[in-house]
């Protein structure tokens, strides 16, 4: 399959290294002077996480990564690079497109990209902030295939793609993306209204509201909130999702027994959460926090951790008889 990617900063360049990584030939597009030579190098850094996860995870038993060798040399080969965003979605399949979150710039780009791609080929964007109604309206010759496919970063290793319909979208786009994302390994879920951030950045939003609103009350440091979730809750929402876990903590009575007991309380807890400002007193408070529990320890250090516990994690889920499914 022909896939295009449009922008190759850190988004275009992970999911750039996960549809080589799946045999697909790619062409890829950036007015950067130097994005070629930058993309190559992101791909060749990627390469050792993907090659290790589908030699241990769902992918390799389920013979989805396919048409490769699986040598970064090979796969490089199917990488085409060009800075004309028509000349890359002439022929494509498929199109993620990542560029930057300013209408300006995606009015401009998306008409470029409606004009050139061929009538059946979806175009996907990356957005995390644009909603796709807003999106189509650049887009005089086929609103009815664009849409969004929001990924999670990076997208190379998290499953998740939140792929948002907008007014104008056609079903047939939603079904081909959510099969293309699918047969990538990735776990689409279709949101069913249009929201400012989609569904996983308003929860993300929601638990850094109050994160903020700690700090800013002295409740606790910057480096306590983090161990509070990284050592505590964070584990198991790696494993199951809020209401999942609700439902498990109840016992035989199932999340219906948890909201009877511990609804009223929680109702009280929802009306203490805080609504904090971002105060330049905050920023300089959280900054400071962070820098503090980074002392000593390179951040790439911390991604590269991350990284390699990611791919193990999303092995070992996808080899247990529930937590890859639906759950």
């Amino acid at each position: 399959m022909r896939v295009a990617v449009v922008g190759t900063g850190v988004i275009g360049a992970s999911w750039t290294a996960l549809f080589l990584a799946h045999g697909h030939h790619v062409t890829a597009t950036d007015p950067s002077p130097d994005a070629e030579a930058a993309l190559r190098a992101a791909v060749t850094a990627h390469w050792p996480g993907l090659v290790g996860a589908t030699a241990s995870g769902t992918e390799a038993r389920d013979e989805r990564v396919r048409g490769a060798d699986g040598s970064l040399g090979e796969a490089l080969g199917r990488l085409a690079f060009t800075g004309d965003p028509a000349e890359a979605v002439a022929g494509a399949e498929f199109v993620q497109e990542n560029g930057p979150e300013r209408e300006a710039v995606k009015d401009a780009l998306f008409a470029v990209l409606d004009a050139a791609a061929p009538a059946g080929t979806v175009l996907a964007s990356s957005s995390s902030g644009l909603t796709p109604s807003r999106i189509q309206r650049a887009c005089g010759r086929h609103p009815e295939r664009v849409l969004v496919g929001h990924p999670f970063n990076p997208p190379h290793l998290v499953p998740l793609v939140e792929v948002v319909p907008g007014a104008r979208t056609g079903e047939d786009a939603v079904r081909a993306a959510i099969a293309f994302y699918t047969a990538l390994g990735r776990r689409p879920v279709r949101v069913r209204r249009e929201l400012p951030g989609h569904l996983a950045n308003r929860l993300q939003a929601a638990l850094w509201r109050e994160a903020y609103a700690l700090v800013a009350s002295g409740a606790a440091s910057v480096a306590d909130l983090d161990a509070v979730i990284a050592h505590g809750p964070g584990l198991r929402w790696a494993l199951l999702g809020p209401f999942a876990n609700q439902h498990l903590s109840g016992g035989s009575g199932g999340i219906a027994h948890v909201l009877e007991h511990l609804g009223p309380p929680m109702e009280e807890w929802w009306a203490d959460l805080g609504a904090p400002r971002l105060t330049p007193d905050l920023v300089e408070a959280v900054v400071a926090g962070v820098a503090e529990e980074f002392a000593g320890t390179d951040p790439a250090d911390v991604v590269a951790d991350r990284d390699r516990l990611l791919q193990l994690l999303v092995a070992a889920k996808a080899a247990t008889t529930t937590l890859g499914g639906t759950l």
